[in-house]
């Protein structure tokens, strides 16, 4: 099963995105938007920005938790994934957004519901 991402309204009115790996799995999720067509924007970006390993900042937590964010070309942060165990299992994140994201489907039933 390939990788999909999934726009959702929030309870306010706005708008997220997740990438969801073949399995199902959240690999990234997204800020707040405005509005629909931002977040369409954003997957887009993050299509296109994924290719880019120097996109991926490895980071760390306040609990020492391995995570990282994907950043555009302007430097705003696009994505940000779960915590990890470690940096190694981290890493294999970044790979699977890497190998999901070029061609991953789109979702946006329940945002325009």
């Amino acid at each position: 099963m390939a990788g999909k991402f999934v726009i959702s309204k929030t309870s306010n009115g706005k708008f997220h995105f997740v990438l969801k790996a073949g399995n199902g799995e959240t690999i990234l999720q997204s800020q707040v938007y405005s509005s629909l067509d931002d977040a369409r924007n954003g997957v887009e970006s993050v299509r296109r920005n994924s290719a880019d390993e120097g996109r991926f900042q490895k980071l760390s937590s306040r609990r020492d938790e391995p995570y990282f964010t994907l950043t555009a070309t302007n430097g705003q942060v696009i994505g940000q994934s779960e915590m990890y165990s470690s940096s190694a299992a981290r890493d294999k994140g970044i790979a699977s957004v890497r190998a999901n994201a070029p061609q991953a489907s789109l979702d946006d039933s329940a945002a325009t519901a």
